[in-house]
């Protein structure tokens, strides 16, 4: 594979300070950040409650560069206008969360936001194999859905690869979700990814009042993934 995609660090705002969003994204994005992630979950289709539109809508005056929204609920189709017209500019919807994803890559798409579609660490490449023509972004889960901080799982790496061949030439990113840090950057980035999401990777030891840690754990990830471009360009 020629000409990997640069790599763009997306920091999840869950492992932000709540209280202090609007400082925190022009934190991050000062400190070097390419996206800022938002996760969104219902309680529902995985077990946690965080953000929904409003909350989107608020912060997106305070993001200069990509709102990307993932979408961790089910239904997913009721809410995808509300969450696009908040501003973001990326809806991921889970292959998982419905019987039409098909439908619901459309309705983004319609809705006038670049459309994603996410596979969680159980769900075979294959499933978005006939989607390809329709979505911007392939979202790998690399932890299960629903809590920050957990432990990458590393046979996911094989679905990277799998994406990766499948994609071809197409113009479509594969992000990485979950367990994103210096260590594991590198092997996703060497399989073919280049958007990883990280929440505590980014945020720990940092602060508004102190950013520049920040933008030493963005540099650190994005050094050590595009050192491991390397391998397969």
């Amino acid at each position: 594979m020629t000409n990997p995609r640069p790599i763009k660090i997306a920091p999840s705002i869950l492992s932000a300070d709540f209280a202090d969003f609007g400082r925190e994204i022009r934190a991050i994005e000062d400190q070097g950040c390419d996206w800022v992630h938002v996760d969104v979950m219902d309680g529902h289709f995985v077990p946690n409650l965080t953000f929904g539109p409003k909350t989107c809508a608020a912060i997106r005056p305070h993001i200069k560069t990509v709102m990307d929204v993932h979408l961790m609920i089910a239904p997913v189709d009721p809410y995808i206008d509300a969450f696009a017209e908040a501003g973001a500019d990326i809806i991921t919807a889970h292959v998982e969360a419905g019987p039409h994803i098909h439908r619901t890559l459309q309705a983004i798409r319609g809705a006038g936001a670049k459309a994603g579609v996410a596979l969680n660490p159980g769900t075979p490449a294959a499933h978005v194999e006939h989607l390809l023509d329709m979505v911007d972004l392939v979202c790998v889960m690399t932890v299960n859905p629903g809590f920050g901080g957990q432990k990458f799982i590393e046979s996911q790496i094989a679905k990277v690869r799998q994406l990766r061949a499948m994609i071809g030439d197409r113009p479509i990113h594969i992000e990485i979700d979950g367990g994103v840090d210096p260590r594991t950057a590198p092997l996703v980035a060497a399989a073919g990814a280049d958007v990883l999401v990280a929440g505590s990777a980014v945020f720990t030891g940092g602060s508004v009042e102190a950013p520049e840690r920040y933008g030493e754990n963005i540099r650190t990830i994005r050094q050590a993934a595009e050192q491991a471009q390397a391998s397969w360009a």
